[in-house]
């Protein structure tokens, strides 16, 4: 599977794309704005640029990625009025993988442009957005060219399935009946997905460190969890009904066994010390704060008229997850399964969430380029 034309976020703003299916995504955003916030004003306080580049990693699409921006750009005019100082030039870029719907963003600027200013008046300086395509596990931008990065819901996509998840001798899965971490997975399977984020994030860490100026700063939001077990519920049962939705069309029949066996989630979600303990590692970046959140699984959304507000919150969930996995599930087992897929899927989460309150750990954490 590779990873760089099958990872994207559904596309367009149909009833299953990620524009209109991304709550869960907007209530992540929407609890580390603060923290965005404080990062920018510790950036200009700082030092005072005349021209600030700042970027956004893993941007997607749909109405979040304005909203980001749009966070960013309060803070930093807010902060010129509070010390009177002239905004300085701003150079945004929105980074996604090539497969992203970027025109989707396009789309929206004018009208993005004419809010701001209409907001801000006279004292909305020059701005400029535009788009990086490419994998942020590696180079994208010149060297100290960037004063703030943003990444949020994408550091827990990896580059790529971890390798190690066969029997080297005999060929077969070792993690056999489900596409993730599971109470039931070997601990090589565990230590396999461990080491390929750990890689990830090192190298992550690198190269934002040859692109950044000393005392810029990140602030990175990802799916994650508070215990040190991987398999701890709120890091990867969604997964796994996911697995227990996959294995039930596997029993009629529907989809072959095989194909679940060989299909293997690129995602990991960490632990607080496992983020830190590599970001002591790498050496370039110090902590400067953190933080963690419980997500409801459907972002605690409000009913809504129309279609959405008729769901059922296990039918809300499954678009949200739907809107961003079926890409890679389509290339794999192929678009005629998704419908029947996501609806055994509906009633497996509508059941789990009737019993027990399973929540999204999200972990947000700030860094500051050291000198």
């Amino acid at each position: 599977m590779e990873l760089e034309k099958v990872l994207h976020m559904n596309k367009g703003a149909g009833e299953t794309s990620y524009a209109m299916n991304s709550g869960v995504q907007n209530k992540i955003i929407s609890v580390g704005k603060e923290a965005t916030t404080k990062a920018i004003v510790k950036t200009l306080c700082s030092s005072w640029p005349v021209s600030m580049g700042i970027a956004d990693l893993g941007c997607s699409s749909g109405p979040n990625v304005l909203t980001v921006v749009s966070e960013i750009l309060d803070a930093v005019y807010a902060t010129s009025r509070m010390l009177d100082r002239p905004a300085p030039e701003l150079i945004v870029y929105l980074n996604d993988l090539f497969m992203n719907d970027f025109n989707n963003i396009f789309r929206s600027l004018p009208s993005f442009y004419r809010k701001q200013r209409q907001e801000k008046g006279t004292g909305f300086g020059s701005c400029f957005i535009s788009a990086v395509p490419g994998s942020f596990y590696g180079r994208l931008f010149p060297s100290k060219s960037l004063h703030f990065v943003h990444s949020s819901s994408s550091l827990h996509w990896l580059s790529q399935v971890p390798t190690g998840l066969e029997d080297d001798k005999w060929g077969r899965v070792l993690n056999k009946g489900k596409i993730y971490i599971s109470k039931s997975s070997p601990q090589c399977v565990v230590d396999a997905y461990s080491r390929q984020f750990q890689n990830d994030f090192s190298l992550f860490l690198d190269s934002r460190s040859q692109e950044m100026v000393a005392g810029g700063r990140m602030m990175l939001s990802l799916m994650g969890r508070e215990s040190m077990d991987p398999t701890a519920p709120n890091s990867c049962y969604q997964w796994e009904l996911l697995a227990n939705a996959l294995m039930s069309m596997v029993s009629e029949g529907l989809v072959e066994e095989e194909k679940v066996d060989s299909f293997d989630a690129p995602y990991y979600a960490p632990c607080l010390e496992e983020l830190k303990l590599e970001v002591q590692k790498e050496g370039s970046f110090a902590v400067d704060g953190h933080e963690g959140y419980e997500v409801d699984w459907d972002g605690a959304m409000e009913l809504q008229s129309g279609s959405v507000g008729m769901l059922s919150r296990g039918e809300r969930v499954a678009r949200t997850i739907r809107a961003v996995v079926e890409s890679m599930l389509e290339s794999h087992f192929g678009n005629h399964i998704m419908d029947e897929l996501f609806r055994r899927y509906a009633k497996l989460v509508e059941d789990h969430l009737s019993k027990t309150r399973t929540k999204y750990i999200n972990l947000v954490i700030s860094l500051v380029k050291r000198g």
